[in-house]
């Protein structure tokens, strides 16, 4: 039965919902409140990279269908996988599985087989036929799945799944998924540090043929009155709901590499996080919403909002008019030995486009598009990945959490849709890339490594809880370059970060926000103590999410023309103060754009050039040394777009002359 016969079969059963009396079903357990579901397709996205860094190949594909084969989420605009190999799924046998309040809730037991799939080779000439492979629920985690091949064996693991029952609760449809390698299977390929490595996004649409218990979401349709964002809170006089999104927890994966050969290469890698949020827990009372982060992981906000989670293009919603989603950006840092931070990764922007609201407070699961109170959600590696969500920081006002998407990426013509739905690219465009020599050990000895991840939400009122860090080394080993080591998850910012566990040469350091309507930017600095009577400044200035905009239309039409950032960043250079040397990072590894600098008419001044802004989401470091010591002093940012305010005064710490200091001035 071809897959287009099948959707018709498909559909003339829905109305019956057959029970299943296949063999495996039969032979599970299952509890009259479990559901069943069979045939469908799968869909996986191999990371062949990931696949090679393992030392296996794909040698035979057997059995895909065409791209534009019937599923079973057609004409319900909902998100679909794309430049996928897709499989059919049988429809001998079921899986069973539970539902909570509307949602898909865990596997229970009987597997799902796809008719085709994979020959794979590994590199000591056996191999693997994963044809006809089998989605079987894992022993240990009921909501994971198990790859088996042909030979029996678990030689894949499924994680990370985004969820959601449609069509009335006759189609479970697992969105994107991350396969993995197992322990066995790096094993056996003699890269046991890959463990885990993420191999594949996978997609799965099934016919539901029994519902169970538990199918109806907390409330029908949107409760009244609403929660969003500045709603009055009912009986609570003066109180009103507010939005603060949370970050939860990050690991992070290598998901593409070009020309990698090591620590003394000069390959690309390609690095993006698993990323879990959470809405505040809050309903009159201040509770830890992330517990173990300080003030950061308690919400100020008492009463928690809910935060629109609408996808791309599938229309205007409240309370905003639009198709409003959070944004997600991550990024790498590496801290040199000799103190100075640089960001060496970023990210575009990835656009949410569902919920699966895990651990939601009673009655706020209610809409896969509407994150409630205490809900929580991960977007995986391979999601965080995906061609048809990324777009670039450019279209983006982040203060406000706007999208222009007129002129899109996705939306080049403004005629209101998607007509760009895969932009074509070689795998690096939109990612967060590094060079392999700014993760080497060799050519940084002594550097340490962060890596954050950050969530935009709208009216969001800390952005400080919806970002995060953790550390972890880049490590070459077998051919292959992971992040390991990943630990000390922590809220807030990496320049907060970067003010702990200083150095003992550190003598003073200082970070300092800077916090206007058009967004927030910190201005941190260290001194170290070099010796001999000399010290070195750094200045690392992170903006966050400042912009100054220049727009067109209105939502949901808007249209971003511009939203830079800043083009200059100067420190007051009393008279009598030399400069030995300076140095301007950027990240990047063109030295054609750096800013340039300057010590003339009593400023340290460094200038951008065209195109080269600092702009929402980065960090530039500037660097001097002089054997002048620090003091209170002040810094200025000038925007790059001329404006009400031209420039904005920093406190920070500058050097000052000995004529200061003979004049009884002292240290901070």
């Amino acid at each position: 039965m071809n897959i287009k016969t099948l959707s018709v079969a498909l559909a003339l059963s829905l109305s019956v919902l057959p029970c299943v009396h296949a063999s495996e079903a039969t032979q599970s357990t299952v509890a009259s409140n479990a559901w069943s579901a069979w045939g469908g397709t799968v869909g996986l996205r191999l990371s062949e990279t990931n696949l090679h860094g393992l030392g296996i190949r794909v040698e035979r594909v057997q059995d895909r269908l065409a791209q534009d084969s019937a599923r079973l989420t057609d004409g319900l605009n909902a998100r679909q996988a794309l430049n996928s190999d897709l499989f059919s799924l049988r429809e001998s046998g079921s899986i069973e599985f539970r539902a909570s309040r509307g949602s898909f809730d865990g596997f229970l037991g009987g597997s799902l087989q796809s008719r085709g799939g994979y020959l794979l080779r590994l590199n000591d000439g056996s191999s693997i036929a994963l044809v006809d492979f089998r989605l079987r629920p894992n022993k240990t985690n009921p909501m994971w799945l198990d790859v088996v091949s042909g030979d029996g064996k678990a030689w894949f693991y499924v994680d990370k799944l985004m969820y959601e029952l449609v069509n009335d609760n006759r189609v479970l449809a697992i969105y994107t998924a991350d396969m993995r390698a197992t322990p066995a299977l790096a094993q056996r390929a003699g890269h046991p540090e890959l463990a885990g490595v993420p191999i594949a996004d996978l997609e799965v649409l099934t016919q539901v043929t029994r519902q169970g218990v538990g199918g109806t979401h907390d409330v029908n349709g949107i409760p009244s009155p609403s929660h969003w964002h500045g709603d009055p809170v009912s009986g609570q006089s003066g109180s009103t709901y507010q939005a603060d999104l949370f970050m939860q927890d990050i690991s992070v994966s290598r998901m593409n590499a070009q020309n990698n050969t090591g620590p003394n290469g000069s390959g690309r890698v390609v690095f993006a996080p698993n990323s879990t949020l959470r809405n505040n827990v809050n309903n009159g009372t201040a509770v830890a919403t992330i517990p173990g982060q300080g003030a950061l992981g308690t919400s100020t906000a008492l009463y928690a909002a809910w935060i629109p989670w609408y996808s791309k293009f599938s229309g205007n919603f409240a309370p905003y008019g639009n198709d409003q989603h959070p944004f997600l950006i991550w990024n790498m840092y590496r801290i040199n030995a000799d103190g100075g931070i640089e960001q060496i990764g970023r990210s575009g922007v990835k656009h949410a486009w569902l919920t699966t609201n895990q651990g939601c407070a009673s009655g706020e699961n209610f809409d896969s598009h509407i994150l409630g109170r205490s809900c929580s959600d991960t977007y995986s590696t391979f999601n965080n990945d995906a061609n048809q969500d990324l777009s670039f920081r450019s279209e983006i006002i982040p203060a406000t959490n706007q999208w222009g998407r007129c002129h899109s990426l996705f939306d080049p013509n403004c005629i209101g849709s998607n007509t760009n739905s895969f932009p074509s690219d070689d795998g690096f465009v939109r990612r967060m890339v590094v060079n392999e020599s700014q993760i080497s050990n060799t050519v940084n000895p002594g550097a340490t490594y962060l890596f954050d991840s950050w969530y935009l939400a709208r009216q969001d009122i800390n952005i400080y809880n919806s970002m995060a860090t953790i550390t972890g080394t880049p490590t070459w080993s077998g051919g292959n370059w992971t992040f390991a080591g990943q630990a000390n998850f922590k809220l807030g910012s990496i320049t907060d970060r970067w003010m702990e566990n200083l150095p003992p040469a550190t003598i003073a350091n200082q970070n300092t926000e800077l916090s206007v309507a058009e967004g927030h930017t910190k201005v941190a600095v260290r001194v170290v103590n070099l010796g001999n009577g000399q010290y070195r400044y750094h200045y690392a200035v992170h903006n966050l999410d400042f912009a100054r905009a220049v727009t067109a239309g209105a939502e949901p039409n808007l249209d971003v023309l511009s939203n830079k950032g800043f083009d200059r960043f100067r420190i007051a250079l009393p008279a009598g103060v030399s400069i030995t040397e300076n140095r301007f990072s950027d990240g990047d590894l063109n030295a054609g754009n750096d800013w340039t600098f300057s010590t003339t008419g009593g400023y340290l001044t460094w200038t951008a050039p065209a195109g080269n802004s600092l702009d929402w989401g980065s960090l530039y470091l500037f660097s001097i040394t002089t054997s002048a010591l620090p003091a209170a002093g002040t810094s200025e940012l000038r925007p790059a777009t001329a404006g009400l305010q031209a420039t904005f005064d920093v406190s920070t710490l500058a050097p000052v002359s000995d004529i200061i200091f003979a004049h009884d001035f002292e240290l901070p």
